[in-house]
């Protein structure tokens, strides 16, 4: 006992973001994670049950002999090849540039290869925006070599922003790097054809960094006339002259896209000598990701079963997405834009009755229904909490349509029965 009081002071109190965060208050009031009562409308995880046209869940895992060692802290050779296989295929057939295994890292999820990017980086300013993921915040204040600079996005312009506006930005601000989503957590904005490459020619124009967090890069949508049409995944991959020059790092996996976050298999494709650097740093922070897992990744990149995977996601959650944004349209949540990705409607809570106007009223509110939801001002990321006073975000909610469409449909209804509720 005297030892762990005297060890106190070697250590920082850290709090918990985002939807751990959420989930956290949720357990309080008897919230357990897989409840079939609950209604999990915050959590950034799709279903991963069986898809109706998906091809069948992975259920066994083979163990080689040789998976009892060490490998390596880049990833299986076997599985990276896979990796730029996948993304040549997709985004990159007929240039002349391609992916090869040496432009690819495999890590044990996406926040431990943007550790790996933030140990790596020189000392350099930072460009990122509001609202986005929330995890950018410990990352851009956990690496005190990072110079993070506010680019704020609004209502009023969709949460979108001007390539011509972003290269006025970087030149104003000397940046050196920006790190985003896209599409983007929580907006569902994409940034696709001419406007993402604007972005990867500005990129490369200015020496400018572009790390570009991927993760929901298969969850893209035609809009309410085309549910059910396929889209092509969006990537930067596609917008990229040559692999080893630009200035372009791409973080994905299996999490969001094949629906396997319990796996933690993460990636990263970037210039071979980007990636030399994230081995290096890894070879300190983890020591490389599981054999076996790696082994099983590689069936779940087969061509035709990746894009059976992608094909069925789009249909079933572009049909989710409509059943949310309607459901809650109908009582009085407003959306700004035109959401095209992502498996979250970010909605307006503003004109509500209190306690619902605030995302952490709303919240609050719906734990007693047994929703969970996440308060928009959670995405309001802000490094070493430099800003104060009340959120721009704090009327906003982000809503996740990942659960089955059952519970969701069941979620949903109990929202609309407390929103009616309090309208009276």
């Amino acid at each position: 006992m005297p030892w762990v009081l005297q060890s106190k002071g070697a250590f920082r109190q850290l709090p918990f973001m985002g939807v751990i965060r959420v989930n956290e208050e949720a357990m309080k009031i008897g919230y357990r994670m897989g409840d079939p009562a609950w209604s999990n409308l915050g959590q950034g995880q799709p279903e991963v049950g069986n898809l109706a046209g998906a091809p069948p869940r992975l259920d066994s895992l083979k163990i080689d002999i040789g998976d009892h060692g060490y490998g390596p802290v880049e990833g299986l050779p076997e599985l990276r090849q896979a990796v730029a296989d996948h993304y040549n295929r997709l985004y990159r057939a007929g240039c002349a540039s391609q992916y090869t295994m040496e432009n690819v890292a495999i890590s044990a999820g996406g926040r431990l290869a943007l550790s790996r990017c933030g140990a790596t980086m020189a000392d350099v300013r930072i460009g990122y925006f509001t609202p986005d993921y929330t995890a950018y915040e410990d990352l851009l204040t956990t690496f005190d070599h990072l110079d993070p600079e506010w680019i704020e996005l609004t209502a009023e312009t969709a949460f979108r922003i001007d390539p011509d506006r972003l290269d006025q930005r970087v030149q104003r601000d000397n940046l050196g790097a920006l790190l985003i989503s896209n599409p983007c957590n929580p907006t569902g904005v994409v940034i696709d054809g001419d406007d993402l490459r604007a972005w990867v020619e500005m990129g490369r124009r200015r020496q400018c960094t572009l790390l570009m967090d991927e993760f929901y890069s298969h969850y893209v949508y035609g809009g309410r006339d085309a549910i059910g049409a396929i889209r092509q995944p969006v990537s930067s991959a596609r917008c990229i002259e040559d692999v080893n020059e630009d200035p372009v790092v791409i973080f994905d996996g299996l999490t969001k896209c094949f629906r396997y976050p319990g796996w933690r298999v993460g990636w990263v494709v970037a210039p071979r000598d980007v990636i030399r650097s994230f081995t290096a740093a890894g070879s300190f922070l983890d020591g490389g990701p599981c054999r076996p897992i790696q082994r099983a990744a590689i069936e779940v990149l087969q061509a035709q079963r990746a894009d059976q995977e992608t094909q069925a996601v789009q249909r079933e959650f572009a049909v989710k997405q409509r059943l949310t944004i309607d459901s809650l349209k109908a009582l009085g949540v407003e959306f700004p834009g035109n959401p095209e990705g992502t498996f979250y409607a970010w909605g307006s809570v503003e004109k509500l009755p209190p306690p619902l106007n605030d995302g952490v009223g709303f919240m609050r509110e719906a734990f007693k229904h047994r929703v969970l939801t996440v308060p928009g001002e959670y995405f309001d990321v802000n490094p070493h909490r430099r800003r104060t006073g009340r959120s721009p975000l704090s009327g906003f909610v982000r809503f996740s349509f990942g659960p089955p469409r059952a519970n969701l449909q069941a979620g949903l209804d109990r929202l609309g029965e407390m929103i009616n509720a309090l309208k009276g």
